[in-house]
């Protein structure tokens, strides 16, 4: 993903969840998704999906369940 587009989704992830420790980075040598972080913890990774004549993100988050106690 581009650095404009990185900035996009990072406001509006930040504005939807009202986190502002919400970070999304450039993944290493992919170029159709990012990675998003709370503060230093990798949360999930952005799909870009572009495949249709309508541009979409989706985003995927595991969470194991020692997480949920």
């Amino acid at each position: 993903m581009k650095p404009d587009e990185i900035r996009k989704l990072e406001a509006y992830l930040k504005k939807t969840f009202n986190v502002s420790t919400l970070q999304v980075r450039a993944r290493p040598r992919k170029d159709d998704s990012a990675e998003v972080y709370l503060g230093e913890e990798f949360i999930g990774v952005l799909y870009r999906d572009d495949e249709d004549e309508d541009l979409s993100y989706d985003f995927q988050m595991a969470i194991l369940e020692i997480d949920l106690d």
